[in-house]
């Protein structure tokens, strides 16, 4: 992944930095309202990461030690990182072999009378059924966190993921479309899980800096809960808007490469590429592969690639086999443990030209 970055978002921090607010102010303000009207959510609050956004979305829930919150094993280690600093346990659920995403199904198949919360993952920028998880979710009189770390510009039932979510956190990290370099936000319907993560990202200060700030009068601040200092900066939400701007051109862009590689590899045998899911469409963040009886383990297909000058990546990572959650047994994760295995990453970024696209299929085809 290559940033999309220009002149336009050098010059937008350039006066952030001339106007001499450069920490949490009027820019991130106007980026929350503008980022959170883009995903179809009343109300965004800027923060430092996705990371940090899981976090908060747990604490704002008010998981706690004891609680078990039923995680994709199949994600970035951060989602299931996340439970453990709240206290509670990550229990790991499989996915969908198409979509690399938990489904009702198994979810449903590691939930327990301790099942607090559930993290769902867009993965990839592959949106999960949100409409069936949510309904589920209620049922089960539990809470859903949306991980759309990877999805903004993907859309589910013909809206922007994250449309009705009742909490979700997202990811401006130079390996989304979207970035700010580091930095993220958290997007939710409810004015006051608005006010409450705002305080919980400023160490539980019941009136902002920038407010404090602008006052005329003295104001004296009061500290509500213990919290957290995960603030976004004026300069990355100068850059963020700059970057909101471009998303809708950034992801028609990724959807014609996709289509490119849709049409190159349809007659290698043994490759199966990432698509879009029946209810919704990729932003196509990451574009993966599946081998399916490919002769070539994936390994040596990266080896192969790497030696043609082919930059490709292993496929999703699976949190459960890393050592640090060595300490956990979970259940049978085999769709899960055969996508970390048997899936690669290819190269897709706005400056990949049609032949290149030619000669990384070009060196799939020899291989199969």
């Amino acid at each position: 992944m290559i940033p999309q970055l220009g002149e336009e978002e050098a010059q937008a921090a350039a006066e952030a930095i001339r106007s001499g607010w450069v920490a949490q102010g009027p820019r991130v303000a106007r980026f929350e309202q503008e980022f959170a009207a883009a995903v179809g959510s009343g109300h965004g609050v800027a923060v430092s990461s996705c990371t940090t956004g899981l976090h908060l979305s747990l604490v704002l829930l008010d998981i706690e030690p004891g609680d078990e919150v039923i995680v994709p094993s199949l994600s970035f280690i951060a989602t299931a990182n996340a439970v453990r600093y709240v206290g509670a346990t990550p229990i790991f659920a499989d996915v969908d072999l198409a979509t690399g995403n938990v489904t009702v199904e198994t979810v449903d198949a590691v939930r327990t009378p301790r099942t607090r919360a559930v993290i769902a993952v867009h993965q990839g920028g592959v949106p999960f059924d949100t409409a069936a998880l949510r309904k589920a979710a209620d049922g089960w009189g539990v809470a859903l966190v949306e991980d759309a770390a990877c999805a903004a510009g993907s859309t589910v039932y013909g809206q922007p993921a994250g449309t009705g979510a009742r909490v979700a956190a997202w990811s401006f990290h130079p390996r989304k479309l979207l970035t700010t370099g580091e930095g993220g936000m958290v997007t939710v319907d409810d004015a006051s899980s608005a006010a409450r993560l705002r305080r919980l990202r400023e160490h539980g200060m019941n009136v902002s800096a920038a407010d404090r700030h602008a006052s005329k009068q003295p104001v004296l601040e009061a500290y509500l809960e213990t919290a957290f200092n995960y603030r976004m900066t004026d300069i990355q939400a100068a850059v963020g808007l700059v970057q909101l701007g471009r998303l809708p051109g950034m992801v028609a862009q990724r959807r014609e490469l996709a289509a490119r590689y849709h049409s190159l590899l349809a007659d290698v045998d043994g490759l199966v590429p990432v698509r879009d899911p029946a209810y919704g469409q990729t932003n196509y963040q990451s574009f993966w592969v599946l081998l399916d009886g490919f002769p070539v383990s994936r390994d040596e297909v990266l080896v192969s690639l790497a030696e043609q000058g082919i930059s490709a990546r292993r496929g999703i990572m699976a949190a459960h086999l890393e050592p640090a959650y060595a300490d956990v047994t979970p259940g049978p994760l085999p769709v899960t443990e055969r996508i970390t295995r048997d899936s690669l990453i290819l190269p897709l970024h706005h400056k990949l030209t049609g032949e290149d696209q030619e000669h990384i299929a070009g060196v799939l085809r020899g291989l199969a």
